[in-house]
């Protein structure tokens, strides 16, 4: 093992050596991939947060900050082209893993493409934006059509005024205190952890520093650091319930951001030494993968009522809060989930000038059945990261069908979502996928 890796190493050093967009009468896959990097990074100091991880040769990182001012868009769009081209003929032959390892970079290209049009102001749909970045076309459904499931949501928390109100103060009631939030934390991630490593192999020293933070749009982020490690971050601007330590300890960690990148640089980048999978874009393919397999882990790693006995028997102890009406807490949890795709529908609205900021908060309110300040802080999210929001819903129901057609056995299970995370997976590779 030591020697497989040391030589993946040494390819990466070797691939590091070649010049940008360097094309010759023996061009490989290796070759292009490292331009890809140097590419990816270059349009990286064009826009802050396009890159969200790269543990590549410095070298590289280097050479990239030191061309970007001389690049325009215009010059960055069309070596993202010749590029695209050198890839699609190099991949026309290829077969096996090489062959979707080609596809993944011509993915890759083709969000970067259409980043840059954006970042050049060309204005794009929210179906056309989320179909180049990401590689899928959302289904988009009329909010009259979510109003069946408030319905079945107001069983949940029957009473007087806005049903919005009445979830958001029964949710209230399960506030971690803030004393008690590290705690809570730790012990959730340690437990999606073990849930993790009983079904998948994690290489020695992979670990993660957690961090509370406030100002932020999102609720958790992992930044992954390279050497199997990674920086975990928890949002603090309002009050976290008891629910998201699970949610946020899979999502970020086990089995979701963090094992990604740690099997990504472990089979990958050190096992086969393609260097592209050192560097990721967030605008990409590779955060539907990301982000649909961090949200399925969660019900992959708690199936059916377990999580429910886990937080009643650990977590709700821990923060000091009574369990005693826990299971109706958890109930409504799983019924807003049918409430996932309100959230495009809103995002495509605000950001092509159907509705208006205030308008956004009020229907997020309405159909994510949250808080003005959480609607809020849900609105800055799109306007930040825009049609990626899809991500999350849409991507979770794409992992989850794939993950489950293996069959209704946990090993297989878990053994098919290890596949998707270790291997050069796109959104049309799911069955079932786009």
């Amino acid at each position: 093992m030591i020697i497989r890796q040391l030589l993946g190493m040494l390819a990466i050093l070797s691939l590091a050596a070649c010049g940008p967009d360097r094309k010759t009468s023996a061009d490989t896959l290796d070759a292009a991939a490292r331009d890809y990097v140097q590419l990816s990074l270059t349009i990286g100091e064009k826009e802050e947060g396009y890159i969200d991880a790269y543990y590549g040769p410095a070298e590289i990182k280097t050479a990239a900050i030191a061309e970007a001012p001389k690049l325009s868009l215009a010059e960055l769009a069309s070596r993202t082209d010749a590029l695209a081209a050198r890839v699609a003929a190099l991949g026309k032959d290829a077969e096996g893993l090489y062959a979707r390892r080609a596809r993944f970079l011509a993915a890759q290209l083709t969000a970067a493409r259409t980043r840059l049009r954006m970042m050049s102001g060309e204005k794009l749909s929210f179906e056309q934006e989320a179909l180049g970045l990401f590689g899928v076309r959302p289904t988009l459904k009329p909010l009259a059509s979510f109003d069946p499931v408030l319905a079945k949501i107001e069983t949940l928390v029957p009473g007087d005024g806005p049903l919005a109100d009445r979830v958001d103060a029964f949710q209230n009631r399960f506030t971690v205190p803030a004393d008690r939030l590290k705690p809570v934390f730790d012990a959730a991630i340690a437990e999606c952890k073990r849930r993790t490593l009983e079904h998948i192999k994690l290489p020695a020293g992979e670990r993660f520093d957690l961090a509370f933070v406030t100002g932020k749009s999102w609720s958790g982020y992992n930044y992954y650091l390279g050497n199997f490690r990674s920086r975990i971050e928890i949002n603090t601007d309002l009050p976290i319930r008891i629910g998201r330590a699970v949610d946020l300890g899979c999502h970020e960690g086990y089995p979701g951001h963090h094992v990604l990148n740690v099997l990504l640089e472990q089979k990958l980048v050190r096992g086969k030494g393609w260097i592209e999978f050192s560097v990721y874009p967030l605008y990409s393919p590779q955060s539907l993968l990301a982000e649909g397999s961090a949200n399925y882990g969660i019900d992959l790693a708690f199936p059916g009522g377990e999580r429910l006995a886990y937080e009643t028997k650990t977590l709700y102890p821990l923060a000091g809060l009574s369990s005693a009406d826990a299971a109706r807490y958890s109930a409504l949890q799983d019924a807003t989930k049918a409430l996932a795709q309100a959230r495009f529908t809103i995002a495509r609205d605000l950001l092509e000038g159907r509705i208006d900021e205030a308008e956004a908060v009020r229907l997020a309110q309405r159909y994510q059945l949250v808080s003005e300040a959480r609607a809020r802080q849900s609105v800055d999210f799109t306007k930040q990261y825009r049609s990626y929001v899809i991500n999350y819903g849409l991507g979770q129901d794409m992992v989850q069908a794939d993950v489950e057609a293996a069959g209704p056995s946990p090993a297989a299970r878990w053994k098919r979502m290890e596949m998707i995370l270790s291997e050069p997976t796109l959104p049309g590779d799911l069955r079932g996928g786009a």
